[in-house]
């Protein structure tokens, strides 16, 4: 076998002979046109690592259980934390992105038409995989269709076949679903201190419903309603009652040893939410700077559109506002001793 060559491992021929500005063609008129398809070249470049590692972390989860003896979560929050730290150095990359000032960016502007960031097929595609809906986005008028500016029959299409497939989030909330802690074997010695009434609600989430609403001011007087709503009645968002009613004990509990690692996949689902919300919010004000209030190259409202998906495009927000509903750890129920043998690691 011959010996590998590292240019010839990474094609790097082919990666360093893939930039073709459209508004100039020799070195010495040269103008930044060079470093914006360089950066989002990059982009695009982290974003198939993103997918790889979502494809990953869902082939794991669409499994009809998680074996806690296994290294199956271990993978899944490894896989999590990792884009984590793609998105981080993604914001990092807007910072050399932002040497361009908009004079820079006016002298090769018109040579993009129609081409835009809106066009990122795999930019759509991380968002359809990690569970963000159609109906949750704004200005959805601008993603169904074809236009001029918009993406290509062929791209549209893998989108909507990615959309058509269990995201992240639904396998996250079946998963939640099946979580067994509440089963009444592990509860017959719980000694509850609210009175029973005829409601059907574990004897737990009664004792936590009157903590927590002990634990609200006046002027918050309100939430009680929005609990009971939100863990036994409706849900919130797309999330059923059950599945929060599982985020929210595994994040009250989550110093048993059982908890960790689903503890740490509920906050790194957040903070992806939170590290993507940060790169909408460079992009919209380095867009602000550098084109004003104008029209984005792609036909969107530029800016605007920009600002709309940066307080509207989240798949998991309603995870992430469990925290609305967390009392004190002292005032945490105290769980009975069988429960607290099945979630800790006994030698």
């Amino acid at each position: 076998m011959e010996d590998l060559y590292y240019s010839d491992y990474i094609e790097l021929d082919k990666i360093l002979n893939s930039q073709h500005p459209k508004s100039f063609e020799s070195l010495e008129k040269g103008n930044d046109e060079m470093l914006f398809i360089i950066i989002h070249q990059v982009y695009e470049l982290w974003f198939k690592q993103i997918i790889f590692e979502l494809d990953l972390a869902r082939h794991i989860f669409i499994q009809d259980g998680i074996n806690d003896n296994s290294d199956d979560m271990s993978k899944v929050v490894h896989k999590l934390k990792r884009i984590g730290k793609i998105l981080e150095l993604i914001n990092q990359q807007v910072s050399v992105l932002e040497t361009m000032t908009a004079l820079d960016f006016l002298e090769f502007r018109n040579f993009l038409l129609p081409a835009s960031g809106f066009q990122s097929k795999q930019f759509r595609l991380i968002e359809a995989k990690l569970g963000l809906k159609m109906e949750q986005r704004y200005k959805t008028q601008y993603y169904k269709h074809t236009r001029r500016g918009s993406l290509s029959e062929r791209d549209l299409d893998e989108v909507n076949q990615a959309e058509s497939e269990s995201t992240l989030k639904e396998l996250i909330i079946k998963w939640l679903e099946r979580m067994p802690y509440l089963d009444e074997a592990y509860w017959r010695e719980y000694k509850q201190v609210t009175e029973s009434d005829s409601s059907a609600r574990h004897k737990f989430w009664m004792d936590y419903r009157n903590a927590y609403q002990n634990s609200l001011s006046k002027s918050e007087a309100g939430r009680l309603q929005e609990f009971d709503k939100v863990f036994f009645k409706e849900g919130r968002g797309d999330v059923p009652p059950a599945a929060l009613r599982a985020a929210l004990f595994i994040t009250l509990y989550r110093n048993l040893p059982i908890f960790h690692l689903p503890f740490e996949l509920l906050n790194t689902l957040s903070e992806i939410d939170e590290l993507l919300s940060n790169w909408r919010y460079r992009h919209f004000m380095m867009v602000r700077r550098m084109i004003g209030l104008r029209v984005g190259t792609g036909g969107t409202s530029g800016a605007g559109y920009l600002e709309g998906t940066l307080s509207q495009h989240y798949a998991f927000r309603e995870i992430t506002e469990v925290a609305t509903f967390l009392i004190e750890r002292s005032k945490r129920p105290v769980l009975p001793n069988a429960l607290k043998e099945k979630v800790s690691f006994n030698l």
